[in-house]
């Protein structure tokens, strides 16, 4: 775990310490005890305190994500490797403090329309536009962290604790607009996939999208402001009411049929020949929501404990400064 996080082979390991990779593959499977020696060596390598090596907790299998098609499989090993870092501390926080699991609903047996307008109405979300998503989700117990992917092409992942704790990751280089339908499309997975659980696919990502898009943009109440002639303009001006990009926009005008095909291609077209599809103008971004509570949580545990930082870095089996880059500084 410890390796894959700082994205290093066993190979590179080897040659750092100067072994063969034979027996770096052996201490990892547990064929054979590591001498004290190379143990030393390998924690100081990969910047981890050798308490780190000695948690407890069970690892856990690719999470859901929203990414694009092609992510490197590397890249894709070092998130998990992170992910599930802050899996296994987050769950001995949220367990020393004795905090309840969230009840989180399990929409999995309606369809994803159904599972948004029957959140919203248990969370008792006004009608409209959602002024704060992140708000939305950690006033209702769900953490969310904004995590360094160190790639573009992944924008967020969702994971249980091994105590049903939810909490969702988002790319720290997102957008605000695109960081919004994230977070619901991370929703989305974990009130229909998450409790059980599919085999990520195709499918389960289309209805986490449909989930987020009804859950920012309910069509009872985003309908009226599609009867008029729907421009970039229109997008422009909607995107400030809805906290959304234009293309969201343009795609749920399309899916409640207020544009046909030959519409949709031609406003898509616009946004080639204008060279606003992967950035739209400057003067449009949405405020990034910030997210607060697993920071509050830490805060106000270190307090109760009368701890330093010192000491809440070494309870993370963290060194100093990378506690603070993962938790204070973030």
């Amino acid at each position: 775990l410890a390796r894959e996080a700082r994205g290093i082979s066993q190979a590179e390991l080897a040659d750092k310490i100067g072994t063969s990779q034979v027996n770096i593959n052996r201490w990892e499977s547990g064929m054979f005890d590591i001498n004290s020696e190379a143990f030393v060596q390998i924690a100081e390598v990969l910047g981890f305190p050798e308490s780190f090596f000695f948690q407890e907790g069970e690892i856990a299998p690719p999470a859901f994500y929203r990414k694009r098609d092609k992510v490197a499989k590397k890249i894709l090993d070092v998130i998990n490797a992170n992910i599930n870092i802050y899996r296994l501390q987050i769950g001995n926080l949220l367990q020393a403090m004795q905090r309840e699991e969230p009840a989180i609903p399990n929409y999995g047996e309606i369809t994803p329309q159904e599972a948004a307008q029957a959140l919203r109405k248990k969370w008792k979300i006004a009608k409209g536009a959602i002024e704060n998503m992140t708000d939305i989700l950690e006033v209702n117990g769900i953490i969310v962290i904004s995590f360094d992917f160190k790639t573009e092409r992944v924008d967020s992942q969702s994971i249980l604790t091994e105590n049903k704790h939810p909490v969702i990751f988002t790319n720290k280089k997102l957008l605000g607009d695109r960081l919004r339908f994230s977070l619901a499309y991370e929703l989305g997975h974990l009130v229909m996939h998450a409790y059980n659980r599919p085999n990520f696919d195709i499918d389960s990502g289309h209805k986490a999208n449909l989930f987020a898009a009804e859950f920012l943009m309910p069509a009872k109440d985003i309908l009226a402001d599609f009867k008029q002639n729907i421009t970039l303009q229109t997008l422009a001006n909607l995107k400030t009411k809805w906290k959304v990009s234009m293309q969201a926009l343009l795609y749920r005008a399309a899916d409640l049929e207020h544009l046909t095909p030959n519409q949709k291609r031609y406003l898509l077209s616009q946004f080639n020949d204008l060279s606003i599809r992967r950035r739209e103008p400057l003067e449009l971004d949405i405020a990034k929501e910030r997210p607060k509570l697993l920071r509050d949580l830490i805060t106000k545990y270190r307090i109760r404990q009368k701890m330093t930082i010192k000491d809440i870095a070494a309870y993370f089996r963290l060194r100093e400064q990378e506690f603070a880059e993962r938790y204070v500084n973030n």
